[in-house]
């Protein structure tokens, strides 16, 4: 029997306002709230909101039948604690149906697992916090920013704990092998990893309303039909898509609602498959061999690799802009909110992506979701941003370690103060001793 796992990533960056040179060391908000709000309203409109609902409705149909599973963003999170609480809530209806497993991610959907081993477990903990603490559930399964994976990050992945991790079954990889195989982690096989089925997942992600695709139009019983003509022995599908597919990147008008919905109940009706979480599939599948990744690989575009967040100069130079202050922000105590605050949000890989100057077919993508001009003035607001905050980070630092010297001498001073009092009671203790063997005159 065919395990179909559907797995939905939810995020939404906080973008950055117009942030000029001359702002630099004088004003310390960097976020557009009018765009931000704006997006959260419409995502959770069009998307989040109208797919939640038919998910429940779903549940309740199928009981444990329906099995899905997402990952979310810390940034996300915030948001829409920020502009729509409502989403958070039918979120967490669905959690107590007990058809979702949720996914561990990075708090700022951050490129950290690149850079900085310290800050990408710092972010990994952190999300699962926020995890456990809205929805009920500690992750055993991770996911990492754009399902970048190499053998390197899934044994660092493992140390953490994590019982699978999800990627892309880039061609590369794979080679003649299939993504309908479990495989383990090259360095640590107790890592599992389940590997996207990116022709399909993203038939449905990108080409679901193409008139131009020769498969257009595409059904619910047309998707079922290319997975019973897969082998026998692939014993899962894995359909990893965003979750803004449904209802965003391809509208209501164009049938997806109802596409998801037929193809649920497809699968749960077929007598060779079923629907699993990542946690069901790892507990019933058997491996079969180790994959062997050495260069990282992801799930953007043709070429499945790092180039969307660091293809040119510009993302090189502001990635270890960035990275550079990560020891210093390490200074920063809890009474820093703020600034820890913005380095979480100026990690967010979307950042670099603005920057992105491909121009092959999948250019498209990066400057559809864009929202400056063009990709140096994305650079240039980006780095305007970074330059006030790591002066702010400088400023705090420096009035980090006063307040240590200052608390270092007056501990000194009190060290002493005591020592003088406790000297000045041992001379009064001399002396009264010295009194009372006095020998009396005749």
């Amino acid at each position: 029997m065919k395990s179909v796992c559907l797995y939905f990533q939810v995020h939404q960056p906080f973008r950055h306002r117009r942030y000029r040179f001359f702002e630099i060391g004088a004003d310390h908000y960097y976020y557009d709230d009018f765009s931000n709000e704006a997006v959260l309203d419409k995502m959770a409109t069009k998307c989040y909101l109208p797919a939640n609902q038919l998910l429940l409705k779903l549940a309740k149909k199928l009981g444990n039948q329906l099995r899905v599973s997402f990952s979310f963003s810390g940034i996300v999170l915030d948001q829409l604690e920020l502009y729509a609480p409502e989403v958070i809530k039918s979120f967490q209806k669905l959690a107590k149906t007990g058809c979702v497993e949720f996914i561990a991610e990075t708090y700022s959907h951050s490129l950290a697992s690149l850079a900085n081993p310290h800050v990408f477990k710092e972010q990994v903990i952190r999300n699962d916090e926020k995890i456990l603490a809205l929805f009920g559930q500690k992750p055993r399964v991770f996911r990492n920013t754009e399902m970048i994976y190499s053998d390197q990050i899934g044994a660092r992945v493992a140390e953490m704990g994590y019982e699978a991790i999800l990627t892309e079954g880039a061609r590369q990889v794979l080679g003649w092998k299939s993504p309908g195989f479990l495989y383990v982690n090259m360095i640590n096989p107790r890592l599992k990893v389940l590997m996207r089925n990116f022709k399909l997942s993203d038939d449905i992600s990108f080409r679901f309303s193409n008139q131009n695709w020769p498969e257009y139009p595409l059904s619910a019983e047309k998707l079922i039909s290319w997975i019973e003509q897969m082998p026998q022995q692939e014993e899962m599908v894995n359909l990893f898509m965003s979750y803004e597919t449904f209802g965003e990147r391809q509208n209501k008008e164009s049938g997806i609602f109802s596409f998801l919905e037929n193809l649920i109940e497809n699968v749960t009706a077929h007598p060779d498959m079923k629907l699993a979480t990542p946690s069901e599939i790892i507990a019933e599948i058997q491996p079969v061999s180790a994959v062997s990744v050495p260069s990282p690989v992801s799930w953007a575009d043709e070429e499945r690799d790092l180039t969307a967040w660091q293809g040119n100069e510009m993302q090189l130079e502001a990635f270890n802009k960035l990275y550079q202050l990560a020891d210093s922000v390490k200074l920063c105590t809890d009474a820093d909110a703020l600034i820890l605050k913005d380095w979480n949000y100026l990690q967010s890989s979307d950042h670099f992506f603005y920057m992105s100057t491909k121009h092959a077919s999948d250019g498209e993508v990066h400057r559809h979701y864009n929202p400056f001009g063009s990709p140096y003035d994305a650079f240039i607001n980006y780095m305007n941003v970074l330059s006030d905050f790591s002066l702010r980070l400088n400023k705090q630092n420096d009035n980090q370690l006063l307040n240590n010297k200052i608390m270092m001498l007056e501990t000194r001073l009190e060290e002493k103060d005591l020592k003088i009092r406790e000297l000045e009671a041992s001379i009064l203790s001399f002396k009264q001793s010295l009194k009372q063997k006095r020998i009396p005159e005749f």
